[in-house]
Parts: structure tokens; sequence; C-alpha cells
């Protein structure tokens, strides 16, 4: 019965991330269609302090819950996702010096990428038993800001860690817990509710 109940848990996580991840291509194709690929311009380390931005803000909102810009908390998860699988593919390409990549390319790349971090998804959650759903949404901020931290470290030694997860690695997790806060927000403004 219990092994029943958790399949059907995750295969609820399966769907809902599967959603989260077609709203952030979709948002992510519309983005390519206005701008082209001009984020193949960011250097790591600007894509990381983007990064950072963001997931501040979230945190910012949640001590807060005051919002003056008029966004709330979701469309900053929707940005940690869409912003951390470009990581991902700068990480493959490394950065241009001009748009050096169609629509076409780039969004084949970001469905690789979604398609990879859905399965280390899948992985982990089976491990850790949807033990996502326990927690609350502040600490997928607080995890996400440790991530990038992680990664601004690993990009001051040049990647040279001795023992720790490589930058790749931490761009899924933020990924992944960028798409769990997503889920957890869908329907709510994320500003003091």
């Amino acid at each position: 019965m219990e092994d029943s109940r958790k399949a059907v848990g995750m295969n609820d996580t399966n769907q809902e991330f599967k959603e989260v991840m077609e709203e952030c291509r979709g948002l992510f194709a519309k983005k390519l269609h206005d701008y082209g690929a001009s984020w193949r311009l960011l250097r790591p380390t600007s894509l990381t302090d983007q990064l950072l931005i963001k997931a501040r803000r979230i945190r910012s909102l949640e001590i807060t819950g005051q919002s003056l810009v008029g966004e709330g908390i979701r469309p900053e998860f929707i940005a940690l996702i869409n912003y951390g699988i470009v990581g991902l593919i700068q990480m493959e390409k490394g950065f241009a010096d001009k748009v050096d990549m169609a629509p076409d390319e780039a969004l084949a790349l970001y469905t690789q990428h979604a398609k990879e971090a859905f399965q280390l998804m899948t992985r982990k959650n089976h491990d850790y038993g949807e033990a996502w759903r326990s927690m609350r949404v502040e600490s997928y901020t607080d995890f996400i800001l440790t991530k990038i931290e992680r990664v601004k470290e690993l990009e001051d030694i040049h990647g040279k860690a001795l023992v720790s997860e490589g930058i790749e690695a931490n761009y899924m997790d933020i990924i992944n817990y960028a798409v769990f806060g997503a889920i957890r927000m869908k329907g709510k403004l994320g500003i003091g509710d």
C-alpha cells in the first residue's frame, strides 16, 4: 500500500515538473523571438550574478512580503530555471562575443538540458522519497543561494575542486529546487500570502 502511494506521489511530481518545464520553455521561446540568443554574450561570472540577483530578490520578498515592482516570487523561480538552463548551455558551448546561435538550436539545447534536469530529479526524488513536499519554500530559496555561492567559489578557483561536485551539478540543483518552488507557488502571488 505504501509503495503504491509513493508511486502516485512521484507520478504527480513528474507531471507537475513537466508542466513547469513546459511553461519555462514557452517563456524561453518567446524571449528568443524577442531578443534572440542575446544571453550567449554572458560570461560564466555574469550568469552567476544574474542567478544571485533573482535568488536574493526571492529571499527579500519572502522576508519583507512586499514588492515595489509588482512581480511576485514565482516569476523569479521561473527565471532561475531558465537562467540555470542557459548556464548549462553556456558551460557546454562557452560564451560568445556576438549572438551565434539560431533560436531552433537554442531551443533544442534547452530541451536537452531540461530533460537531463528532469532525469536527475526523478532519481533524487526516488531516493529522497518526495522529501521536497515537506520542505518550506523558503528552504528552496536558501538552498539555491547556497548553490550559487558554491558556483562562485568554484569559478574563483577555476573549477579545480578537490572533492566537490562541479558547476554543472550546482546548476542542475538550482533548476530543480526552483521547479519545486514554482510548483509550490502555483496560483499564489508569493508576496505575503
